[in-house]
């Protein structure tokens, strides 16, 4: 197993060349000494044998210090879009009922490493909280919740807290009633939305029959059509 670690602030360059067996260290180059180290009593003699290959250390040595941060760094510019990519999220007051817990909801963010809270007077909020874990969503986003026992006092004083990692500024958003979205009490269809669709669907199964009956006569010769009119002789 080999690689590199590079410190984009610093400029330090660390790097690994290490060998196992059977599930354990076998051999690894140290790369500040430039020498082999063999914790197994069976790797000694290889030790050895590399530490003296000159050649091969000074090869190394150059591709650790280089090649492999030159490719470590065409590889970050390449994936630098999704690896610094941030997409703030939707956040929603949510509510079932009016007596329910109120969930703040927040979806569409990138990437999950986020985090959400409730505060009150600007102080995190631990008891009557209950956080709900980071969820993927279909498009690769994320989303996340937590619910807030309806508080007996002033409202004024909560606010839910979104902080997404990367991004300076926190989205907070206030307990206000009035941006609470809830279906608590509204029906999915009145009466008489009901009957209008009830009377669509009937008109339009028989449109579809006199479809189909048209184009079954379409099919029939005029003599199918002179029997079919005419009366039967027994």
């Amino acid at each position: 197993m080999e690689g590199c670690e590079w410190d984009d602030e610093t400029g330090d360059v660390n790097g690994y060349f290490q060998f196992g067996y059977d599930g354990e260290d076998f051999i690894a180059l140290d790369l500040k000494t430039w020498t082999w180290v063999a914790p197994q009593q069976q790797a000694v003699f290889i030790k050895q044998e590399w530490d003296n290959n000159k050649a091969e250390l000074e090869y190394l040595k150059y591709y650790f210090n280089n090649e492999c941060l030159d490719l470590l760094k065409k590889f970050v510019n390449y994936g630098r879009s999704s690896l610094m990519r941030t997409d703030l999220p939707t956040v929603s007051l949510l509510q079932k009922t009016p007596s329910s817990r109120v969930t703040c909801h927040a979806t569409g963010f990138y990437p999950n490493r986020a985090m959400m809270f409730w505060r009150k007077d600007g102080e995190e909020l631990h008891e009557d909280v209950d956080k709900g874990e980071i969820l993927p969503n279909h498009d690769g986003s994320f989303q996340i919740s937590a619910d807030l026992q309806l508080p007996s006092d002033d409202w004024g004083k909560y606010d839910c807290v979104f902080h997404l990692s990367g991004v300076k500024e926190d989205i907070v958003t206030k307990l206000d009633k009035r941006e609470i979205k809830t279906n608590y009490g509204k029906t999915s269809m009145r009466s008489d939305e009901r009957e209008d669709l009830t009377v669509t669907v009937l008109n339009g199964l028989m449109r579809e029959r006199e479809r189909e009956r048209e184009r079954e006569l379409q099919g029939w010769n005029s003599a199918d059509l002179l029997q079919l009119s005419s009366p039967h002789v027994y």
